[in-house]
């Protein structure tokens, strides 16, 4: 017999899914038999799988020491790259400035260096997340950027400040705003763009498509142009919505793609590898209690890195 004792990243989390962490060579049809058959036990007593967690819980696994596999040493004391910018953190959160060509999360077992990766590194070697203690929790990103777009990406430290930010950011309590360099000049100067978007996975593209169409998705983009040089448009934009290649999609369809955007009609500018977008500035605006987070309400975090193509205007803060 062993146990588990539930700490505060373990805690409102669903039992199965705890266990699912905790112990992962015990199949799941396993799991759920032995939480049937009380063979899993939470506080010396029966419990149904769907039992939140509260810290200091004590689960005891009636099962065979095959399941408990010893964890593996960690891999993050020497990452690929610990290279990563801290805009701003505190216990809860973390938010880095990602680089442009760097994915946030793996794609394949090819990709040895991302921005998770990055962020697990810095805080073990902080020693604000330790591997082998954690029975569950492991850091996480709640929002994400495209490979080629830099800028503010958030970091959750802890379990509790997962659920409330993510919660936050489904309520769209968590303005993006993102600064673009766009070809020609947005008509009108400040808009709202609203329509419906559906992928094109052959060319992995998105293109507008009519509500009703298969895979159609609502995505609202808030845009003001900041000043207008030798045919390029310095645009500030809010994501409403965020759905995959939004801003780039619909500046093309306004007709003005951004720089350096070849898959949207953009033209490349020397010594430019990547499009001219990056997620500099977010707020925080909570309608309600923000829970763990409750703090942030109000905050709003700007991005400590400007990329070259701002320069070509004459935009300041």
């Amino acid at each position: 017999m062993r146990e588990l004792i539930a700490g505060e990243n373990d805690a409102l989390q669903r039992l199965d899914r705890f266990l699912a962490k905790a112990v992962p060579t015990l199949p799941g049809t396993l799991l759920q038999k032995y939480i049937r058959t009380k063979r899993i036990k939470v506080n010396g007593r029966r419990t149904e799988r769907s039992y939140r967690l509260t810290v200091g819980d004590t689960v005891s696994l009636y099962i065979s020491d095959e399941f408990f596999a010893v964890k593996p040493p960690t891999t993050y004391d020497k990452p690929k790259n610990p290279a990563l910018t801290v805009v701003y953190e505190d216990a809860h959160i973390l938010i880095a400035d990602k680089p442009a060509g760097l994915l946030c999360h793996s794609g394949s077992t090819d990709d040895t260096d991302t921005l998770v990766d990055r962020v697990k590194a810095y805080l073990y070697h902080k020693g604000d997340w330790d591997p082998q203690r954690e029975q569950s929790f492991v850091p996480a990103l709640c929002n994400r950027l495209d490979r080629n777009t830099g800028g503010l990406v958030i970091s959750a430290k802890t379990a509790a400040a997962t659920v409330a930010m993510n919660e936050k950011i489904r309520l769209r309590e968590v303005s993006k705003y993102y600064l673009l360099a766009a070809h020609g000049s947005p008509k009108p100067a400040a808009g709202r763009i609203e329509g419906h978007l559906a992928k094109d996975r052959t060319h992995n593209k998105v293109a507008s498509a009519a509500k009703g169409m298969a895979d159609a998705k609502s995505a609202i983009t808030e845009y003001r142009t900041l000043e207008t040089r030798e045919n390029l448009s310095l645009v500030e934009c809010k994501l409403i919505t965020g759905r995959t290649h939004q801003i780039r999609a619909q500046m093309s369809a306004l007709g003005c793609p951004l720089l350096g955007d070849r898959k949207y009609g953009g033209l490349p500018q020397k010594n430019q590898r990547y499009q001219a977008l990056w997620a500099h500035r977010i707020q925080f605006n909570f309608e309600a209690c923000g829970g763990v987070l409750d703090y942030l309400n109000g905050r709003e975090i700007l991005s400590d890195t400007a990329p070259f193509w701002v320069g070509n205007f004459e935009y300041t803060r």
